[in-house]
């Protein structure tokens, strides 16, 4: 992945974050998973800055490999994307409107679960160590 730049900051975040459907029902089937990959994209047409890495829908769960600047909350980006989706998914198809008409209406389990995706660690201490010579041009560091 390569850096990217705004007015205010220069920045190379990315996150692998996976959510569930409520109950971890198996509703992510054949179509509804396809569905899903093509409300995900629409939401960029609102949010051009949320990059997608890599997605893997699966039946009862969804991982997506996201990059967006750090204006954005990882929370605000999940809620953006359960959100959208969700109402999307109730309003397509029918039998997971009248799932969770029963239990409440929400598509998304509330949770989710969120990790870092970095560059190699004693790949930052060296360039934090070393930054100083790198500024300098006496050091020669790659940064992959």
């Amino acid at each position: 992945m390569e850096t990217r730049r705004q007015a205010q900051c220069v920045y190379r975040c990315q996150y692998h974050i996976v959510w569930i459907p409520k109950y971890r029902y198996k509703i992510l089937t054949e179509g509804v998973d396809k569905y899903l990959e093509i409300k995900l994209d629409e939401i960029r047409k609102y949010y051009p800055e949320i990059e997608y890495v890599e997605r893997n829908i699966q039946p009862d769960h969804v991982h997506v490999v996201v990059s967006f600047p750090p204006k954005y909350s990882i929370a605000k980006v999940v809620g953006i994307m359960k959100q959208n989706t969700g109402v999307a998914l109730k309003q397509e198809f029918d039998f997971i409107k009248e799932r969770y008409l029963r239990t409440g209406g929400s598509v998304w389990s509330t949770g989710y679960f969120v990790s870092t995706v970095g560059l190699d660690e004693h790949m930052i201490q060296n360039y934090v160590r070393y930054q100083e010579k790198e500024d300098l041009g006496q050091a020669m560091l790659a940064l992959v």
